[in-house]
């Protein structure tokens, strides 16, 4: 993968080689690692880490942490890692598909695992392979679902964003096997519908479901100005580096 570009996160405290034509991370992993309750020295699983961005964001949120990437892409893989190596942040790759979890990944316990599995269910793929495995779902939801809980500890903890549709398979696919569910509605304006979820769950928990208030990314009712126009809370996260309580 050689053609590539450096993006910035968390107001530019992370500088990230991602592929310049290929899949590119933005503020659905940065969400992520911000709902991701993990406090120093837990260990962190991301399951499909892509060039490492969410991995990355969380591990400069919180210190000490020991965080995991598996990604089934070699290119993105090996991005990953240069990431970690070149921000001096804790993130070990390993290369694999998560329905056969290499050797490095069988029977370990995790006390967070995080994901953000693609969002498409079909259509027209995207011209550039990288691009259209990142998006489009070919390992089932349930399947993802389902090596996420196995890679967890006992009462560790599951985070997911998700398109807000497929919020019935994640609460299915949670059933009997995690509890304590809090879900956010992610909505792109005031008043409009979501069109993400953030979930998580806690592995083993009987609490009840709590269902929060809508996180909304944008101040004004609609876009019609070349400019950020972020809510004060997406600019905290985005921007700033802080996290989403959930």
């Amino acid at each position: 993968m050689s053609d590539l570009r450096r993006d910035g996160f968390l107001g530019g405290r992370l500088q990230l080689w991602q592929p310049a034509r290929g899949y590119r991370s933005g503020a659905d992993a940065v969400m992520l690692a911000a709902a991701c309750r993990a406090g120093p020295g837990d260990s962190v699983l991301e399951l499909g880490c892509g060039a490492g961005v969410a991995s990355l964001c969380l591990a400069a949120r919180v210190p000490g942490l020991r965080c995991m990437g598996l990604e089934r892409q070699p290119d993105y893989a090996a991005l990953a890692l240069r990431n970690a190596q070149e921000c001096g942040l804790p993130l070990d790759v390993l290369t694999g598909d998560l329905a056969d979890p290499p050797a490095g990944l069988r029977g370990r316990g995790f006390d967070h695992v995080i994901m953000n599995p693609p969002y498409f269910l079909g259509g027209t793929p995207a011209p550039d392979p990288g691009r259209a495995t990142a998006r489009t779902e070919e390992t089932p939801l349930d399947d993802w679902l389902d090596a996420g809980l196995r890679r967890l500890n006992p009462k560790g903890w599951l985070t997911v964003i998700q398109r807000a549709d497929r919020l019935d398979r994640i609460i299915a696919a949670l059933q009997g096997r995690a509890g304590a569910i809090s879900i956010l509605p992610v909505a792109a304006r005031q008043g409009r519908e979501a069109g993400r979820v953030i979930v998580a769950a806690r592995k083993g928990a009987r609490a009840p479901l709590r269902l929060l208030a809508p996180f909304v990314m944008h101040d004004a009712p609609r876009h019609d100005v070349d400019r950020e126009d972020l809510t004060p809370a997406a600019q905290a996260v985005l921007r700033d580096g802080l996290p989403i309580t959930i």
